[in-house]
C-alpha cells in the first residue's frame, strides 16, 4: 500500500480482475488510497438495463408533485420511497441540497431477522415496469460491488472473500437522484460538500459535469468518467474500518454553467452497506501508530447517527 503518484482519478477496468486479480486490486486500491475515488469501466451491468432505468427515472420525476409526495414517509429517514426537493442537508451545511430522490432497498423475506431495521420497499403505481427494473438493477449493483470489495480485501492483505459475510443481507440503498433545473439566484448547490456514510458507493450518471472531489492539496478536482463507466468512492464506514488508510473524501455536485441551468441532472448511486449487525472495528493491519476509533460500533447505530446529522432523522 504505497502512496500513488497520481494527479487525476484513474480509470480501471473491472474486466482485468478475472485474469489478474492482484494487479486489479493494486490499481483500484491504489486509486482509493490516493483519492478515495476510482473510475471503473467494464463493470458488468447490462447497458440495456441501465438505459431502461434512466428512462423510468426521468418518467417518475416528471410526475406531478402531489403524486410523488404520496410515496413520501414522514419520519422514515428517507429509507424507502420518495424524498422531496430540498429535504436533505449536508453535515454542517447552512442550506438544503437542490435535489429530490427515491430509495430502493433490499427485499427481505417474511420473518427475516433484519425486518425490524430494514423497512419494506415502496413501489409506485407508475411508471410501468419500475419495480422489476430496479430490483434487477439493485442485484446487478450488488454483484459489481462484491467484486470491488474483493479487490479492496486483497489490497488490504485480507482474504479476498473477507467482505462477503459483512455485506450478506446488507442494508444497501439504490438512490435515484434528480437535480431539477435551477434559477441563477438559487441558494446553495445541487449537493453540498459531504462524505458518504456506507462502505463504498457505486455511481452511474457522473458523465454530466458537476461532481468534484476535494483533493488532499485543498483543490477541487472534477470527476468525469467516460461514457458507460461508473465512479466508485470510499464511504465513512470503510474509512473507519481502515483507520483512514482508505479515505472517505469530501465531494460535492456543483451548479452547472448558466447555459445548462435549465437542464435536469440525473444520477444513480448505489450505497453499499454492511449488514446492520456488522461491527465496524478497526482492522488490526490498519492500526499503525494509533487507532482513531478504539470503540467499535454496529453499522446500524452508525447509520442512525449519520442520518440524524444530515436531517433525514430526528434525534
Amino acid at each position: 500500500m504505497l502512496d500513488v503518484p497520481m494527479t487525476q482519478v484513474p480509470l480501471v477496468s473491472l474486466a482485468d480482475q478475472q485474469n489478474d486479480p492482484e494487479g486489479f486490486a493494486q490499481a483500484f486500491g491504489g486509486s482509493f488510497e490516493r483519492f478515495g475515488f476510482a473510475m471503473v469501466a467494464d463493470h458488468g451491468i447490462n447497458p440495456a438495463l441501465i438505459d431502461r432505468a434512466w428512462a423510468l427515472t426521468e418518467e417518475f420525476f416528471r410526475l406531478p408533485e402531489e403524486e410523488k409526495r404520496a410515496y413520501h414517509t414522514p419520519g422514515g429517514g428517507g429509507a424507502r420511497g420518495y424524498t422531496p426537493f430540498r429535504t436533505e442537508i449536508a453535515k454542517n451545511a447552512k442550506v438544503t441540497d437542490l435535489k429530490e430522490f427515491w430509495h430502493i432497498g433490499r427485499e427481505l423475506p417474511a420473518g427475516h431477522r433484519f425486518r425490524d431495521v430494514m423497512p419494506d420497499n415502496i413501489w409506485p403505481s407508475a411508471p410501468a415496469g419500475f419495480k422489476e427494473t430496479f430490483l434487477e438493477l439493485f442485484a446487478a449493483f450488488d454483484t459489481a460491488g462484491l467484486k470491488l470489495l474483493s479487490a479492496i480485501a486483497r489490497y488490504l492483505k485480507l482474504d479476498p472473500n473477507w467482505f462477503e459475510h459483512a455485506v450478506k443481507d446488507g442494508n444497501s440503498v439504490l438512490r435515484l437522484l434528480h437535480y431539477p433545473p435551477i434559477p441563477a439566484d438559487a441558494p446553495g448547490v445541487r449537493a453540498e460538500a459531504h462524505e458518504d456514510i456506507n462502505l463504498i458507493t457505486l455511481l452511474l450518471g457522473a458523465e454530466e459535469a458537476g461532481l468534484e472531489l476535494l483533493d488532499r492539496d485543498g483543490d477541487w478536482l472534477a470527476v468525469k468518467p467516460p461514457v458507460g463507466a461508473m465512479v466508485v468512492n470510499v464511504g465513512d464506514m470503510l474509512q473507519r474500518l481502515t483507520n483512514h488508510v482508505l479515505p472517505s473524501t469530501t465531494h460535492r455536485v456543483v451548479n452547472p454553467a448558466p447555459e445548462r441551468r435549465g437542464n435536469s441532472r440525473y444520477s444513480m448511486p448505489f450505497f453499499l452497506h454492511p449488514a446492520p449487525d456488522f461491527l465496524i472495528e478497526t482492522l488490526p493491519s490498519c492500526v499503525g501508530e494509533g487507532n482513531r476509533y478504539p470503540e467499535p460500533i454496529t453499522a446500524h447505530d452508525y447509520l442512525h447517527q449519520r442520518l440524524v446529522e444530515i436531517g433525514l432523522l430526528k434525534k
